[in-house]
Formats: structure tokens, C-alpha cells, sequence
């Protein structure tokens, strides 16, 4: 095995010496974009999700943010496709990777009810590359080159890294949900079918899941383990694609990026290398050898980063039932929730009436709407504006992770009294998270 791995690194250590790194990862990244929206659109979703619906449910302070019509569409996903062309190929690479970061971060903005952990990763990534020197004059000047490969490197840690907090919860370690559920279902696998329905399965796949998570990043700075490290990365990340192909391109995205990680030591200027680690991140200021501002600028662009997941502990009761600090916080795959919603609206004559939510929402709106109470108030103000009521009430019952269904927001609320906001949405029931969880054969990933 030590040797065949040393095969591979003399014959992948050349190209990636020096800014030949970055060189790599922009050309690496630009394809794999290419090909991502290219099956983006050949499965038609651009019209799906940007030109169908008939309302859209925009992130709290960019309801500014709209689509625009088809043709308008189709010419803003045309673009970026060939701005990661550009990338890949370093043509106009700081004009392409500005382009490519507003038109897909846009995008993203569009409708929450699209929103992908691995989106929210790429308009990041994407934010950070326009500021790299990854284009043929970057490569020619090497200064700070080491730095500006720690802040990639810091960024692909901090996907993992939080990805593997948020998995040490009592569902995901304890009851092995909802990987008990979703690996039950693969049953029809050859060879692994049957064995994908032992309950030990679910469980040593979760901690599994968790202690690569929490672990792997610093695996990957170390020099000695590296490239191990990025052989357990490519067997992980193949595996969740066989088993879970409902979360798309986020493995393969990850197992290019992490390639990242296999750029060379940092030389001296006296001679010898300086081992890299997690330390040489943490001091950003010597690593990018730029100006306190700088150093500060990227600092503070992390430590958002570092905090945004642990805003939930400002809401009471249980994250995946209300949802409040669920999003941008790396929580990958970690609930199995369905739900159904109803709504009542008072009309002109004081009478109440249920409306038809596929009268305004697609499957898929519907679907992600049901189970999180933020779009349900959205929809319910919309609701209120069409019919010009000022009485909007919600029935919605919830499953989460194999539980029985249950009341997810007081049904006597009328929703037109609430405004959306960061405070607590006291009107969202208490759930009862019964310890005894029973199976449900749903299939909703949550990514």
C-alpha cells in the first residue's frame, strides 16, 4: 500500500509545486462547475425551479432578490457555464470567478426552498477564489502562495470539521437516524442489499459518518498522513454517492476540492520546508503575509463562519424540529422530515375556506414548505395578500426521524399578527421527542 502511494504522489507532486496548486484546483473547480450545470439543465431544472413556479420564497433580507423570465434564466445559466469554462482555463479568470460568484450566489438567493449545503459551499469557495492569484500571472509570482492555500484549505476543514459537530446528537448517534431508515431502503443493492438492513449497519455507518467528519481535516494537514487521508476522502465520498444519490454532486465537488490538501510543503527562505499543519492556518497574518487589515478581513470572514452554527443555542426546544439556525451551518444529511399543511383563510364575508396549495406551489415548494415553519409564515402572508385577508391560519403535522406525526405550529395562530425575524417563533409547538423511535419508510433526504 506505502508504495503504491508513493508512486502516485511522484507522479502528482510535480504539477502541483508551487502556484502549479492553485493552477490545479481553479482548473478542477471550473470543470467540475461546467459539469454540474450542465446536468443542472439537461434534467430540466432550470425551468423547474427558476421559470414554473408562480411564487418564490426568498432568505429573510433579500426578498428584493427575483427571477428573471425564462429567456433571462436560461442566459444567466449560459454565462456561468462558460465563466467556469474561463475559470478552468484561466481566461479573464478574475472577470470569469467575479462572474461565476454573483450569478450562482444570485441564483442560490432565488428560492430557500432549493437550498443545498454544497450551494452555500460554492458561492463561498467562489467569494474566496476572486480574491486568489489562480490565473498564469499568480503562478509567476509566488508571494503569500502558501497562504492563500491555507484559506482554501481552512475552508474545505470547516465543511467537515462542523459537519461531524453537528452529527454527535442523540438521533444520529443513539438511534442511528435517519440513516436506519435510508439504508433500509437500499435493499434491492447487489451483493450489500441484505446487509444494508441490519440494524448494527445503521449504527456503524453513523459514527462512522461522525468521526470522519470531526477527524479528517486534520488528517489532511498533516504531511505524514495526507495522502492516506485523501484515500479514506475518496472511498467515503464514492460510497455516500452510491448510497445516497439523492444528495447530487456534493461528494464528487468534495473529493476535487479536497485535492487541495496535496500541495507541497512551504519552503524557507534559508532552505528545508516548513511542515504544514493546522497551526499555520490559525496565523493567518504570517500566512498570507499581508497587512493586519488583511489578516483581519480573512479572520473575520472565518470566524462568521465558526459561529453561524451555533446560533441555534439561542432558541429553545429541538433544532430539527423548528429549524431556527438550521441553515448555513453544515448539517448534512442529519433529518428524515415529512409533513403535511394546511391553510385557512378568512375572506370579504367572514367565512373560512382551505385553499389548494398547488394552486400556487410546485411538488417541490410544497414539499420543503410543509415541514419548515418560516416558509409556512411566508406562504401564509402570501396567501393573505392574494385574497386581501387579514386572517391566515396553518394546520401542519410533522414526522421527524421515524416519530409519529405531530402538530408543528399552533393551529388557532393567525399568521397575519406574526412578522418573520431572528426572534423566537413562540407560536411553533413543543414537539414530543419520544426516546422510542419508531421506523417510517419516508424518503426525504435533507442536505
Amino acid at each position: 500500500m506505502k508504495g503504491v502511494i508513493e508512486k502516485v504522489k511522484t507522479s502528482l507532486l510535480p504539477p502541483l509545486g508551487g502556484g502549479g496548486a492553485l493552477i490545479v484546483f481553479r482548473f478542477a473547480f471550473g470543470i467540475m462547475m461546467f459539469l454540474s450545470l450542465v446536468r443542472f439543465a439537461a434534467n430540466g431544472w432550470i425551468d423547474a425551479l427558476y421559470i414554473q413556479p408562480k411564487f418564490f420564497f426568498t432568505f429573510y433580507g433579500f426578498e428584493w432578490i427575483k427571477p428573471l423570465s425564462a429567456t433571462g434564466m436560461y442566459a444567466v445559466f449560459a454565462i456561468m457555464m462558460l465563466a467556469s469554462l474561463f475559470v478552468a482555463f484561466g481566461f479573464f479568470y478574475r472577470i470569469s470567478i467575479i462572474t461565476f460568484f454573483l450569478l450562482f450566489t444570485y441564483v442560490e438567493l432565488i428560492d430557500k426552498t432549493n437550498y443545498l449545503n454544497h450551494y452555500y459551499f460554492i458561492s463561498l469557495l467562489s467569494f474566496l477564489m476572486c480574491f486568489l492569484p489562480a490565473n498564469l500571472a499568480g503562478f509567476k509570482n509566488l508571494r503569500g502562495l502558501r497562504g492563500f492555500i491555507f484559506i482554501i484549505q481552512l475552508q474545505m476543514a470547516t465543511v467537515y470539521f462542523f459537519a461531524g459537530i453537528a452529527k454527535i446528537n442523540s438521533d444520529w448517534l443513539l438511534h442511528a437516524m435517519p440513516l436506519k431508515i435510508w439504508l433500509a431502503s437500499k435493499s434491492n443493492l447487489p451483493l450489500i442489499g441484505n446487509l444494508l438492513t441490519e440494524e448494527w449497519v445503521a449504527y456503524a455507518f453513523s459514527w462512522c459518518g461522525m468521526l470522519f467528519d470531526v477527524s479528517i481535516a486534520f488528517f489532511l494537514f498533516n504531511r505524514k498522513t495526507v495522502w492516506y487521508a485523501y484515500a479514506v476522502v475518496v472511498v467515503f465520498h464514492t460510497l455516500t454517492a452510491i448510497l445516497f444519490p439523492g444528495i447530487g454532486m456534493f461528494p464528487y465537488i468534495m473529493m476535487v476540492c479536497a485535492t487541495v490538501f496535496l500541495a507541497p510543503l512551504t519552503p524557507r527562505r534559508g532552505g528545508g520546508e516548513v511542515p504544514q499543519n493546522i497551526w499555520n492556518v490559525i496565523n493567518l497574518k504570517t500566512a498570507l503575509k499581508t497587512s493586519p487589515i488583511g489578516g483581519g478581513l480573512v479572520g473575520t470572514f472565518f470566524l462568521i463562519q465558526f459561529a453561524l452554527p451555533f446560533r441555534y443555542l439561542l432558541y429553545p426546544e429541538n433544532l430539527f424540529w423548528h429549524e431556527q439556525g438550521f441553515r448555513f451551518s453544515w448539517r448534512v444529511m442529519l433529518m428524515e422530515k415529512a409533513g403535511t399543511v394546511f391553510f385557512t383563510v378568512r375572506n370579504a364575508d367572514g367565512k373560512l375556506f382551505e385553499v389548494n396549495n398547488r394552486d400556487f406551489l410546485t411538488m417541490q415548494q410544497e414539499k420543503q414548505m410543509s415541514t419548515q415553519p418560516d416558509m409556512i409564515l411566508q406562504f401564509a402572508h402570501h396567501l393573505a395578500d392574494v385574497y386581501q385577508s387579514k386572517e391566515v391560519y396553518a394546520e401542519a403535522y410533522v414526522a421527524l426521524n421515524g416519530r409519529a406525526s405531530q402538530l408543528l405550529i399552533d393551529p388557532k395562530q393567525n399568521l397575519c399578527e406574526v412578522q418573520d425575524g431572528f426572534a423566537n417563533k413562540s407560536w411553533i409547538t413543543s414537539p414530543a421527542l419520544v426516546s422510542n423511535v419508531q421506523l417510517s419508510m419516508t424518503k426525504q433526504f435533507s442536505n
